[in-house]
Parts: C-alpha cells; structure tokens; sequence
C-alpha cells in the first residue's frame, strides 16, 4: 500500500511538470509570433492609394514596437503580495507577451496576413491552458488532498491488520499525522505561498491540507473513544467539539470549505459519543457555543449559507431531543431556543445595527429563516403536543412565539421570525377549536370530535397575552417602517391584524357561546376601534401622509373582520344578515374623508359576507322561525335591507374613490334586489314555506317578469349613470329570462306536457301570467332597448315576444276546446284543428303588419316563419284530418291569405319605388 501511494503521487507529480512545459512552450510560441510580426511590420511596402488613410497606420506601428519590447513571461515582476486565503486571492500573472493581443502592421496589405494565424491559434491555446489549469492545479490539489486523509486512515487500517503497533500506539500515529498536515498548512502559508495560475484560486493547498488533518483528528478522537475505549464520553466530546470549532475558526484564513466540514464535524460529534446517562445541558451548552463561534465567523467574512446550516443544524437538534428523549427538560429546550434567538439577534445580525443598515436596506435576511422556523416549531410543540401541553408547557411556548416577535422588532431585517410566530400562533389556536364546533366531524372526514390542541384556563391566557404582542409590536413596527420599506411595514400590520383575529375566533369558538355571546363581542368591538385608529396612526407616517397604503389597507381590513364577527357574536341569526348588508354602508361613507383604496373593498367585503349568510340559510332566521305572512316577514328584511345599502353604498362610491368596488357593489344591489322579489315570490306561493319542491308555470313566470323587470331597470339606470356592470348585468338579465322562458315555458313546465290546470277564470287564468304577460313585458323591453343595446339583444327579445304570443294564442284555442287541463292526450277534433290554422294565419298578419310599422326585419321574418308553419300544416295535416266544408274552408283561407300577403307586399315594394 506505502508503495501504491509513492506510485500514485509519482503519476501526479509527472502530471504536474508536463503540464507546467506545455505551458512554458506555448508562452514560447505566441513569443515567437509576436516577434515575426514585429520582423514583417519593418518591410518595406508600396505606398498607398490616393485618399487613403495613413494617421492610423502612423500611429498603430509604435504601439506594436512597444507591444513586442514587452518582457517575457519569465522575466515579469511580481505584483503586489496576493492575500493567502481562497474567498479573495489576489493572483500574480505572468505578463505574457502578445497573449490576447497582436502587433498590428503599419499597411493593411501585411495586417491581413501574419494576424490570421495568430487570432486562429489563440482560442485553441487559451482551451489547452484551461484545460491544463484544472487537471494540473485544481483536480491534482484536490486528489491530494483527499488521498492524504484516506490515507491516514488506511495507515490505521493496515497497522490494524498487521498487528504491527498496539491500538495506543496506531492513534498517536494518526494524531500526529493530522497535526503535521495542519502545521505543513500553516507552514506553507506562512511562507509566502501564492497562487500563480489564474482559475487554480480554488486549489488553495494550505486549505486542504488543513482539512485533511481535521479529518484525521476527528477519525482519530472518534476511534479512541467509540472503538478502544481510552477515553470516557466527556473528553471526547470536549476533544471533539475543540477540534470542530477550532477548523471553523481556522476558515477564517482557509476559506467557506473547511468552515463546513468544521461545522459538520461539530455537528455529528454529539450523534458519534454516546453516554449512559445523557446530559441535555452539556448537548445544548456545546451547541450554543459551536453556534456562537460559527455565526461570529460567518459574521466576519459574511458566508449566509454556513451559518443557515449552523441554526439548521441547531433546530435539528432540538427536535430530535423532544421527540426522543424519555424525559425531556424544559429548561434546556428553552435555553437553547433563546440563545439560537441570542446568537441571531447579537452576533449574526449585530453588524447591521452598527453600519445603520438595519433599518436603511428594504428586504431580510434570508439565514433568519432557519432560526424562526425550528424555533417556532419548537413552540408549537410545548403548545400542541398533550405531552408538553398536560404539564403546563404552553407558557413556555408562549415565551418562545414572544421572543421571536422581539428579536424581529429588535432586528427588522430578521422579518421572518413574525412569519414564523404569526404562523405557529395560528396554528396552535386553530388547533384549539373542536372540530364539532365548527361542522368538521359532518364532513366525514375521519377528525374524531376532540380538538388537536389543549383547550384550558392557560390557553386562554396565554391567548389574550399574545393578541396583545401581535398588536402593540405590528402596528408599532409598522408605523416605523411605513415611509422606509412599505412591504415591511405591511408584514408587520398583517401579522398585527391576522393573528388577534385568529386568537380572538378560535376562543369564542371554543370557550363562548356560537349563537350569541356578548362577553366576546366587546373584545371584537375594541379590536375595531384599536385597528382603525392603528391604520389612521400608519397613514400619518406615510410619504406622502394619508396615502392608504398596504399596511393602512391591512389595518383596516382587520377592522372590517371585526366587525364582522361582532355581528355573528352580538346577534342572532337574522339581525347578522341585515345589519352585515347595511354595515357596508360604513366604509363608504369613510371615503368622504379618506381617499384609502380599501375602504371601498371592505364594502365589497361585506356583501360578500351577506351572500355567504343567505347561501347557508336562505329563510335568514331558519326554516322554522320565518312567519308566513305574505312580503312583511324576514326575507324582505334579509334581502331587501342589503339590496338597499348596497346601492347606497355603490352610489357614494361613485362620488369619491369610484373604481372596481362602486362596479361590485352596483352588482350585488342588482343582485339582492332580484333575490328580495324572488324569494318573496316564492315565498307566497308555497304558503309561507321555503323548501325544495318543484318550481310551478305560475311561479316560474313571475321570476320571469322580475328578471325581464330587472332588465329594464338596470338599463333605465345605466342611461342616467353609465356603469359596465349595469350594461352587462341588463344584458345578462335578458338572456337569463330567454333563457328560462324557452326552457321552462315552453319545456318543462308548459301545460301540455304537465296538464297542470290552468285555471278556471277564462281569461285571468295561468296562460295569462305564464305566457300573455311576458311576451308583453319582452316586447316592451325590446322596444325600449332598440337604441340602447347591440341588435341582435332587441332581436332576441322581439323573438321571444312574439313565441311568447303565439304560445298563449295557441294554448288559448286548446284551453277553450278542452277546458281547464289541457294535455296533449287528450286529443284533437275537426273544429280545433281548423281554428289552429286559421290562428296562425291570423298571428302571422299580424306580426307582419306589427313588423312593417315597426320596420322589425326580425317580427316580418317571424311572421313568414309562422305562415309558412301554417301552410305545411294545412296541405300536410288539414288534407288527411279534416272533412267537409272544414277542409274547404281551410284551403280558401289560406289561399285568401296568401293573396293578400301578396298584394300587401307588391304595394309596400311599389311605394318604396316611387320614394326613391
């Protein structure tokens, strides 16, 4: 094996100084070529042409005379002492004459012809001298590096195996060995080592060689205590973790890569010495002082990813002790929380407080991550886990989720520790909440009805304690931030807002009363006066003040939330609904004074609140609770109210900030207005009893007439107050009422299909209301809409109008044959099959005469449609079906009416001539 090393390090060593010829060859070469141009530039040429330019060639030869004077690569002086460690070499480069560079000739002629050769051997020399660099520095260094530290362990290996020294003897051997690989190190760093190929920085020999003695300590510390035996747990610990911190210190002149196999080392030494009786103060103790010397290294030299892994590898720790150990101390989990806290907050971003960056720089450290998150995890541990939480410890994860929030406030750029404790905070109370509570257990999604967190008298403190930190520390940093780094000082508010709301719900759902509970209510209540009054205090500090920006917007929405709930906590069931409509009110009368985007969201907040109350419970007070009396009851209040202060509120927005809200809530007073009338309908029709039943004609027709109603007004409003949801939702109106109309009307719900009665008052009767009515309300809104909306929406309601007319006309005739149940099954006789066609013939002058008056193209196609309809069913069905004078008379008929459409037309068509 002895022999195989001196082989192996004999290749590399030849490797090395072949390397190092071909390079010295090449700087020859391109010598030599720069002196051969210098040689042809002195030759005489021809003068050049008339006109030509000759100040540039003048002044192009003295730089190529200097340029070839240049000294040699061998000869060129050093630069200035290049520093010795890895992260910022100053590298001393050989001055290479003619390298990248080519004497240019003082005519053109000769520019052209030594210059190709040069400039096409140049890429092909700079990729050998690449290539070269990293097989003879880097690859070599690095394979050398490693081949010693195996190879002292090998040498432990073979003693081992032959039985030539004793174990004692076998660790000195190996101890010594790694300390003379890091005193070689020091020595050669000591000395003056350099770097003096450019790329080779990485290739720092000193570096290695102190990393493979490391690894050779800690083999060998290792080895004396987890094989043989000579040294008890507490010396190798100690042993260990010196040799650990002490490579980490020694990055300081060696580089980030020996930092992290330090950090490693420190890390695994707790995991490779094992004791019959562990002590969590000595792990936690070892930890903060190995986390303390790194994040201080890290400090100076400013390496975010050895420290991260530093806290990582910290919070690790700490969850593995909770979750395995027997027993766990409390005390030691907190220590070593609070100290990873301590480390960040004093060493790690200390610097930033001195050099005033702290506040002066927008952003955060993204290293706080770790920290916040395994701290935060630890808290939410002590708060959940019923092994902690049984004996009390959620006050000791309480002082956690404080002190993140104070180590954050303290540090702003460690801003993801209020992530980290606003999230676990969450969390925790959610946890709280029994699932029964809320309906969990109903969704049959395998949550049994106990609550995944403890739910006691400390948890209930607890909570008030941290609404109060969230509060006072969001709106606090918040306004400190609010002009300097708007972003922070949103997260801060947000984190404010979200959190009180959280704690707040999750105890009223756990410990108050769901359906009322005043005792909650006034804590909601002061919580909107404390963020509205926050969100007015943030503005001030805005630049420009009172901009109403996202902190302020959080601010106030957390307002707006608690309001919300106050609803819910102070009233029942019904008065929710109405007074959530009418309190979108609020927030746009705000707008007079304060132009803040938000205020008209938080209205549009509240309708969505509303629609969310009557999707759940459309009867607003329950089924059981809503009278019968016919209007006057609580739906008119649960719809009609919110339908009423929604368009208050879109009217006084339109007034002050306007925007997308004044469109949303435009929409839902439409909206709510169509639901009041509708429900109310519906209401009346089943008898005071809101349920599922089927929908009857007579019922579907008055939700027709309101949607064609709803068409009309929305357009009548639009023409005084232009508005893009008011033009499409009349438009949607429309199409919606065609829509049902050809469905419902003529489909499902039509007489002939259902034989539901129409009625016995001949003409007051369910044709009138089903079919009579709204042909008229769709020809009306038809006319109204010609020069108002696209043509082809007035076509469409002329259309359905004149369907409509038909329908009644034709079940008219049938209601007036059959009686009171029209069915199909009834059959057809003589007499009503001749006063069909001649119905239609009848219908279809009409539209046609109502077309050309209206000059409708779409009533005179529908006219043509309906005689046409006439005529097939006169020679197809008439002919076969009816007998005598009836048969005659349908044909004379038809044909009398044929005619005359003729001579009508001829008369309109000569007319219009003579106009031209």
């Amino acid at each position: 094996m002895f022999f195989s090393l001196i082989a192996i390090a004999a290749v590399i060593a030849l490797f090395v100084i072949i390397s190092r010829q071909q390079t010295r060859i090449a700087l020859i070469e391109r010598e030599l070529g720069a002196l051969r141009s210098l040689v042809l530039s002195s030759v005489p040429q021809p003068a050049p042409k008339a006109g030509a330019a000759t100040e540039g060639a003048a002044a192009e030869a003295p730089a190529a005379v200097a340029e070839a004077a240049a000294p040699p690569a061998s000869e060129a002086v050093p630069a200035e002492t290049a520093a010795t460690t890895p992260d910022a070499p100053k590298v001393d480069m050989p001055a290479e004459a003619g390298e990248g560079t080519s004497a240019e000739p003082t005519g053109p002629a000769e520019a052209a012809q030594p210059a190709a050769p040069a400039q096409a051997a140049a890429p092909v020399a700079a990729r050998q001298t690449d290539v070269e660099t990293a097989l003879g520095t880097r690859w070599a260094v690095w394979v050398g590096g490693i081949a010693l530290a195996l190879g002292g362990l090998f040498l432990i290996r073979y003693t081992i195996e032959a039985g030539i020294f004793g174990p004692g003897v076998r660790l000195t051997m190996a101890g010594i060995l790694g300390l003379v690989l890091i005193a070689g190190a020091e020595f050669v760093r000591r000395t003056g080592f350099r770097v003096p190929v450019q790329g080779a920085a990485g290739a720092y020999i000193p570096s290695i060689l102190t990393a493979a003695g490391a690894f050779i300590l800690f083999g060998t510390v290792y080895a004396a205590h987890g094989i043989y035996g000579f040294i008890g747990p507490a010396p190798a610990f100690t042993l260990l973790g010196a040799i650990g911190i002490a490579t980490i210190a020694a990055a300081l002149v060696h580089g980030l890569a020996l930092a992290g196999i330090g950090l490693l080392g420190a890390m695994v030494t707790p995991a490779l010495v094992a004791s019959q009786a562990p002590n969590p103060w000595a792990l936690f103790v070892y930890l903060a002082i190995v986390l303390a010397a790194t994040a201080a290294i890290a400090r100076i030299r400013d390496w975010k990813a050895l420290v991260a892994a530093a806290f990582a590898g910290t919070g690790i720790w700490t969850i593995l002790y909770m979750t395995d150990a027997p027993e766990v101390n409390l005390a030691s989990v907190l220590f070593i929380s609070l100290a990873t806290l301590a480390v960040l907050a004093f060493v790690w971003l200390g610097l930033f407080l001195v050099t005033g960056r702290d506040e002066a720089e927008p952003g955060f450290d993204w290293p706080s991550i770790a920290p916040g998150f395994f701290v935060a995890l630890t808290a939410l541990g002590l708060s959940v886990d019923p092994a902690f939480a049984k004996a009390g410890d959620a006050l000791h994860g309480a002082v956690l989720l404080a002190a993140l929030v104070a180590v954050a406030l303290y540090r702003p750029r460690g801003l993801p520790l209020v992530f980290a404790a606003g999230l676990a905070t969450v969390l925790i109370y959610l946890g709280i909440v029994p699932p029964a509570t809320i309906g969990v257990d109903a969704l049959d999604v395998g949550l049994g009805a106990e609550p995944f967190a403890a739910s006691d008298a400390l948890t209930f403190r607890v909570g008030i304690a941290l609404v109060l930190v969230f509060i006072g520390a969001g709106f606090w940093a918040a306004r400190r931030f609010a002009a300097a780094a708007p972003v922070r000082a949103a997260s801060w508010a947000a984190w404010g807002v979200i959190a009180p709301l959280v704690v707040l719900t999750a105890l009223w759902l756990t410990f108050g009363g769901i359906d009322r509970d005043l005792g909650y209510a006034l804590p909601a209540l002061l919580m909107v006066l404390v963020f509205a009054g926050g969100g007015e205090w943030i503005a001030r500090s805005e630049e420009p003040q009172l901009a109403g920006g996202p902190a302020v917007s959080f601010a106030l929405g957390g307002a707006g939330v608690a309001g919300l709930l106050i609803m819910h906590m102070a009233f029942g069931s019904g008065w929710t609904t109405v007074l959530l409509g009418a309190a979108a009110i609020v927030p746009a009368l705000a707008t007079r004074w304060r132009s803040y985007p938000v205020l008209g969201w938080i209205a549009v907040g509240a309708a969505v609140a509303v629609l969310g109350r009557v999707a759940f419970d459309p009867t607003i007070v329950g089924a059981a609770a809503l009278p019968k009396t016919p209007v006057f009851n609580w739906l008119l209040l649960g719809y009609g109210v919110p339908a009423f202060a929604f368009g208050f509120t879109a009217w006084q927005l339109a007034r002050t900030t306007d925007g997308r809200p004044r469109l949303a809530m435009e929409a839902a007073s439409a909206l709510f207005a169509l639901l009041t009338i509708a429900m109310l309908v519906r209401h009346a029709m089943h008898g005071g009893v809101i349920d599922t039943g089927p929908v009857t004609l007579a019922e579907q027709a008055i939700y027709t007439l309101i949607a064609l109603g709803a068409g009309a007004i929305l357009v009548a409003i639009d023409m005084r107050s232009p508005s893009s949801v008011l033009r499409y939702g009349s438009m949607a109106a429309g199409v919606i009422s065609a829509g049902l109309i050809v469905i419902q009307h003529f489909v499902v719900l039509n007489p002939l299909a259902t034989d539901e009665s129409t009625g016995t008052i001949p003409f007051f009767n369910l044709l009138f209301l089903a079919y009579l009515l709204p042909a008229i309300a769709a020809g009306a809104l038809a006319l109204y809409v010609r020069d108002k909306r696209p043509r082809w929406y007035a076509a469409m309601l002329a259309l359905v109008a004149a369907l409509l007319t038909f329908a009644y006309a034709t079940l008219s005739v049938r209601r007036l044959f059959k009686g009171e149940f029209i069915g199909l099954w009834s059959g057809l006789g003589q007499l009503e099959t001749y006063t069909y066609s001649a119905l239609w013939l009848v219908i279809g002058v009409a539209l046609l005469t109502a077309g050309v008056w209206l000059r409708s193209q779409v009533l005179r196609i529908a006219s043509a449609v309906l005689i046409a309809v006439a005529v097939l069913k006169v020679f197809l069905f008439d002919m076969s079906e009816l007998e005598g004078v009836l048969r005659a008379l349908s044909f004379i008929g038809l044909g009398a009416v044929l005619i005359g459409i003729g001579l009508f037309y001829q008369r309109l068509l000569t007319r219009a001539a003579r106009e031209r």
